[in-house]
């Protein structure tokens, strides 16, 4: 008989013990010019976050001109009094670096990430980049056109769609966050390089701008690098704007954006809630997590794994735009789509899990396995600058102190069953919803209205 081989197995790597940690605190300074610094040192981070937080939101967009935030800060990365777009470019590829903008309603940003040995160049392109942009007419001319491709594109996706029309129903039509983020076609095409200097001039300075550095700064002369970078950028000393008051509708009701022949329907439903400023937010965290925050959720496991009627459904809650004194709004909704002849039993189904929450509320398995997800992987989530940059710079634009991510996540583990369960039905009460479907109007209109979740509205996609 042959001789079975034995194998030898090394030993299991056991677990290290744990070490405790917390949200890293920035060290907050202002240069010459005003502009505030906020830098935080993580050792063997060798690629460099930076954000730029510019006090430009949404709402000072000039009547008519929805989307000129977006067009200049795309624009800042197409040429300065130094380089032309190529050359600029060239320039930000040259030092292995990435530059991004975006415009949302609190305000807009600017994202690079450089290796630490480049951040002296990319800081540079930067600086230039705020302090002379280029807005060539041909550059803004090409940005604008291709910001009219891509709506057609967006109002094609079902997701897109239902957000816009939640937007519309929710906000009265006179303020900006009823309008998309971006522009419609109407205001985009106004847009010239003469509109996009004049929101520039108007809103873009040092004093009420903020920039957020993070990595290895081992060895860096950050003080000297930001004073000859964006130290030499100058302008007014102007006050931030004023915040103005979201007003919002979640009167319950139900508007179907139809698309005949869909074979699923978008779902969008949603409310304004409080802002981060709220001594409800952790527990309002916490309890939305439970609902329906992951594959393990309340929502998740009767509509996908019980009925079978969706890949994912996700709850969750977003701050619009923050404010110190109560102003501020953040956006709850439910988002997922479900099969066509599904979807009257699946709202059915939803409002039902809704009810029974309200009824009986969280169990304490839900709130731990919550706490565990939210908080356990914490260190992970943060584990590189870009990310911790990132959530420094909301902070900054949702004017809160430095320490609030560190006390979130302490007051996550502190929150109990009961106040995240108040919180939760709080935030989405039953008879205050305002759903959106993108679907075939045909065959889910009856089945919805049987439903009596609020009077249903039909409106024609573009």
């Amino acid at each position: 008989m042959t001789e079975l081989a034995t194998m030898e197995f090394h030993p299991r790597p056991q677990a290290g013990e744990a070490k405790p940690w917390a949200f890293p605190a920035p060290e907050r300074g202002t240069l010459d010019n005003g502009l505030t610094v906020l830098r935080c040192h993580r050792p063997g981070q060798q690629v460099v976050a930076v954000e730029v937080v510019l006090d430009a939101p949404l709402d000072a967009e000039p009547e008519d001109l929805d989307g000129v935030a977006t067009i200049m800060a795309r624009a800042f990365s197409e040429g300065t009094d130094k380089h032309s777009a190529e050359e600029f470019a060239a320039e930000l590829e040259r030092c292995g670096a990435t530059l991004d903008a975006h415009a949302d309603h609190p305000g807009v940003r600017l994202s690079l990430e450089v290796p630490a040995s480049r951040l002296a160049k990319g800081l540079g392109l930067v600086a230039d980049a705020l302090r002379a942009p280029a807005f060539a007419d041909s550059e803004i001319e090409r940005l604008v056109r291709n910001r009219l491709d891509e709506i057609p594109h967006e109002l094609a996706n079902p997701s897109r769609r239902a957000a816009k029309e939640l937007a519309k129903e929710l906000f009265p039509a006179s303020a900006r966050m009823s309008r998309p983020r971006q522009g419609t076609e109407e205001t985009v095409a106004r847009i010239d390089s003469a509109a996009v200097r004049g929101f520039y001039e108007k809103h873009v300075r040092p004093a009420t701008a903020t920039a957020v550095v993070v990595g290895d700064l081992t060895g860096v002369d950050l003080d000297a690098l930001l004073a000859d970078t964006l130290g030499a950028w100058t302008g007014s000393q102007a006050q931030p704007r004023p915040v103005p008051p979201v007003v919002a509708d979640d009167t319950g009701r139900v508007v179907i954006v139809d698309r005949p022949g869909a074979v699923q329907t978008q779902l969008l439903i949603g409310r304004t809630g409080p802002d981060r400023h709220d001594r409800v937010w952790p527990a309002q965290v916490l309890g939305t997590y439970c609902l329906g925050g992951t594959l393990t959720s309340r929502l998740d496991r009767v509509l996908r794994e019980e009925k079978g009627y969706t890949y994912g459904v996700r709850a969750f809650g977003q701050v619009l735009r923050s404010a110190p004194d109560g102003t501020g709004a953040s956006m709850l909704a439910v988002s997922g789509s479900v099969d066509t002849p599904n979807t009257g039993p699946a709202l059915d189904d939803l409002w039902t899990v809704l009810r029974t929450l309200a009824a009986e509320g969280l169990t304490d398995e839900e709130r731990d396995v919550a706490v565990q997800n939210l908080v356990g992987v914490a260190p992970l989530k943060y584990e590189t600058a870009a990310a911790v940059a990132s959530t420094l710079a909301d902070q900054v634009e949702q004017h809160l102190p430095d320490h609030y991510q560190a006390d979130l996540y302490r007051q996550l583990a502190a929150t109990g069953t009961v106040e995240a369960t108040a919180a939760v039905v709080n935030a989405f009460p039953v008879d205050r919803l305002v759903t959106v479907l993108v679907g075939d109007a045909a065959q889910i209109k009856a089945p919805v209205e049987a439903l009596g979740i609020g009077e249903v509205t039909v409106v024609t996609a573009e």
